[in-house]
């Protein structure tokens, strides 16, 4: 995969970067894979917003994708590579030997044409899904299951591989794309090799449409706001924010402050957490 530019003949388009969809082999999906999904917007069940600055964006079909591989020790085929709207990867179309069709994610290195399985003899190859006890030391994985059976939950993004570091006892360690070590069944499932499309991250937006076009709706800083809407409004001129640091517009600490609610059983898992994250300490942004 590659990044294309374009000529700076608008300012939109100065600064504007695009996949070069090189890597994506058909237009249109399969139609039996793919149907319409509500748009929360940022809504919750009773139409409140609980999630801001969403809605709007670009009509999407839902392309089913096959998180659990579970149709073991049945070959197929790779047979396009596709664009899914709905992540940030990409998707490769299988063809299964008993006329069956499913998605899958698709990883670095698998081609058109190779043929994959998943089960717990599957040869060592890029795009084989098997149990984590069955794979080597060392080999990068993705689409990694939490739960034995529930389909992959984690290390799905573009570009993300989690590495296999140990194996003790009913348990295997895996190094996630977040530096986070932990601890997983060695019965669950994950897929050999690295997910594609990995200069999503490098990619620029150009300009604000194109966030508009994915649902993003613009965030307003709170200092500009007034002391009815926020608590960092108000003011003549640009004022400080007048407190300990900064807060959400309900008063609730914004930066270094923890609202990961104990997680019985899944904390136990975790080796070591994962880094702290680089926007802390540098002043954050007045949400």
């Amino acid at each position: 995969m590659g990044i294309r530019s374009y000529r700076p003949l608008t300012p939109g388009t100065r600064e504007r970067t695009v996949s070069d969809f090189s890597t994506v082999t058909a237009d249109k999906p399969e139609k039996s894979l793919t149907y319409s999904v509500h748009r929360p917007k940022g809504r919750n069940n009773r139409g409140v917003i609980t999630c801001r600055h969403r809605g709007g964006g670009h009509k999407r079909l839902y392309r089913e994708i096959d998180f659990r591989r579970n149709k073991f020790n049945v070959p197929a085929k790779v047979a396009t590579i596709e664009y899914d709207p709905n992540r940030n990867a990409r998707i490769s179309l299988l063809h299964y030997e008993d006329g069956e069709k499913r998605y899958i994610l698709h990883p670095i290195g698998l081609e058109v044409g190779a043929t994959i399985v998943s089960g717990e003899d599957a040869p060592f190859e890029v795009g084989n899904a098997l149990p984590l006890h069955r794979i080597p030391l060392g080999t990068t994985v993705h689409n990694v299951e939490l739960v034995p059976g529930r389909g992959g939950q984690v290390v799905r993004a573009a570009g993300a591989g989690a590495q296999l570091v140990a194996k003790e006892g009913g348990y295997v360690t895996l190094k996630l794309p977040s530096s986070e070590v932990r601890m997983i069944r060695r019965e669950c499932y994950a897929t050999i090799g690295q997910v594609g499309n990995v200069e999503h991250r490098n990619l620029s937006l150009g300009k604000a449409g194109r966030k508009r076009w994915a649902g993003r709706r613009p965030e307003v800083r709170g200092s500009v706001m007034n002391p009815v809407d926020h608590p960092h409004g108000g003011g003549e001129g640009r004022a400080p924010i007048g407190r300990s640091g900064p807060v959400t517009p309900w008063g609730k600490p914004a930066l270094g402050y923890k609202t990961r609610k104990k997680k019985k059983g899944s904390d136990a898992m975790i080796v070591r957490r994962r880094r702290r994250s680089s926007k802390r300490g540098r002043g954050g942004r007045n949400a």
